[in-house]
């Protein structure tokens, strides 16, 4: 399932968030420190020290918007999220195609580790920035390209192939991180946020009191018995 939620962040926190990353200096480094053995050879770009205090300001930022974000909650059902990593592409940087590691160990938490559900992309920069540096997902429906407006964030199954196409002008800046659902099966993941989406539509429209009583409980009920936690 891939969602777009809009307006992540709005305009005040993205020139804030913008600015602290020009001003990053020595925390921009090689992105390849965190890739793994398929995505070391394909990595080439740039991100901030995920240990630098500029990461966790502004990851604890990101974190806080996504709390109270309903289209978040619904779509994802977050059990644990992975800190907020950030990266830039310059001309000619790229990420060639790769699936997103399976498990990974959250920093400075002692060895706890996420296990990869749904990758996120939130865009810093926008589209009329640069060219190029398209995030491509594939599924079972072919090949998608997404480059959102700045504030909009992309989450998809971290099990698709995906990569980011050369930017040929300009810089592309973004945000992207991990989550960890209480749901981990996608398929599941898509039926309760079909469902729940469903269930908002008629309580906007004031449909049936006892149909909605009992689309609410059948909701529960699928998360109760599909849930991890």
């Amino acid at each position: 399932m891939l969602v777009r939620i809009p307006q992540v962040l709005n305009p005040e926190q993205l020139r804030h968030v913008r600015q602290a990353l020009e001003n990053a200096g020595a925390a921009w480094v090689d992105g390849r420190v965190t890739a793994g053995f398929q995505g070391a050879p394909v990595k080439h770009n740039q991100q901030i020290d995920e240990h630098s205090p500029v990461a966790h300001e502004l990851g604890d930022l990101i974190l806080a918007m996504l709390e109270r974000n309903p289209l978040f909650i619904s779509s994802c059902l977050p059990d644990v999220i992975y800190p907020p990593m950030f990266n830039r592409y310059g001309e000619g940087m790229t990420f060639g195609s790769h699936v997103d590691g399976s498990i990974r160990i959250i920093p400075g938490s002692g060895g706890r580790k996420i296990r990869t559900d749904i990758s996120a992309t939130l865009f810093i920069a926008e589209p009329h920035e640069y060219d190029g540096g398209e995030l491509q997902i594939e599924d079972s429906y072919g090949m998608h390209a997404v480059k959102l407006a700045a504030g909009d964030m992309i989450i998809y199954p971290s099990t698709s192939l995906h990569r980011v196409t050369p930017v040929t002008r300009g810089t592309r800046l973004a945000s992207f991180f991990w989550i960890q659902s209480m749901v981990r099966d996608d398929g599941q993941r898509t039926l309760l946020y079909e469902l729940d989406t469903a269930i908002q539509t008629l309580n906007r429209t004031q449909a049936d009191d006892s149909a909605r009583t009992t689309l609410v409980g059948n909701y529960h009920n699928l998360l109760r018995m599909w849930s991890n936690t």
